[in-house]
């Protein structure tokens, strides 16, 4: 029977999973690689082809105050606030996808990355450079990213993880998956965010049911 694991369903451009991503730091720290976490981008707004009016940032910058109010990140509007800014999921999930091709671990570190230079930085990850410039920051061959960025299988592999996202039935960011238990099955551990000690307690608890003994 497969390892128990978990799968994260997340969005780059999605202000929760920003709030979630010191959670899943926390949880990197405490069980390794003996809880190995598969990354899947869920397709927040991806295509979206229509910048963003003052009023939707407004209210987009609201929620933003909850999430910054309910974990502590910073929060910087200098992206969002530029002119004609397309609230385009689709290139920092790409970019993702891109990482996680060659390292699975290193994706999940870039994703926080991302998360943390278009909330806190105000940087404006819709754009390929900034996203290859942060790839490139973790030792990913700038140029490589780069060549790969606009292809279109990459792009049909990003796609076939939305797909992948809305089969599982998952509807909103951060959604975070915790399977096999002895019968083989797999629950939900979070469906939006939840503190640290929260998930890391009921983590802890599901592996002790969850691992069958040898």
């Amino acid at each position: 029977m497969e390892e128990p694991h978990l799968i994260y369903f997340a969005d780059p451009m999605c202000s929760w999973c920003y709030g979630f991503s010191p959670v899943i730091a926390d949880i990197r720290r405490a069980f390794g690689r003996a809880l190995p976490i598969k990354l899947i981008m869920g397709g927040l707004r991806p295509g979206t082809d229509t910048p963003m009016a003052d009023k939707a940032k407004d209210e987009l910058a609201g929620h933003w105050t909850h999430v910054h109010e309910a974990t502590g990140l910073p929060f910087n509007r200098a992206a969002l606030d530029r002119e004609g800014f397309l609230y385009d999921t689709d290139p920092a999930a790409r970019a993702v996808v891109r990482v996680r091709r060659d390292n699975p671990e290193l994706a999940l570190t870039y994703l926080g990355r991302l998360q943390a230079a278009f909330y806190g930085e105000g940087q404006d990850i819709t754009q390929a450079e900034v996203l290859a410039d942060l790839a490139a920051e973790h030792g990913v061959d700038r140029a490589a990213f780069l060549a790969d960025f606009e292809s279109r299988d990459l792009k049909q592999e990003t796609w076939g993880d939305y797909g992948t996202s809305q089969r599982a039935g998952v509807t909103g960011f951060p959604t975070l998956v915790a399977g096999p238990n002895r019968e083989g099955a797999y629950g939900v551990v979070t469906r939006g965010f939840a503190p640290g000690d929260q998930i890391l307690a009921v983590l802890n608890q599901w592996l002790e049911g969850a691992v069958v003994s040898h």
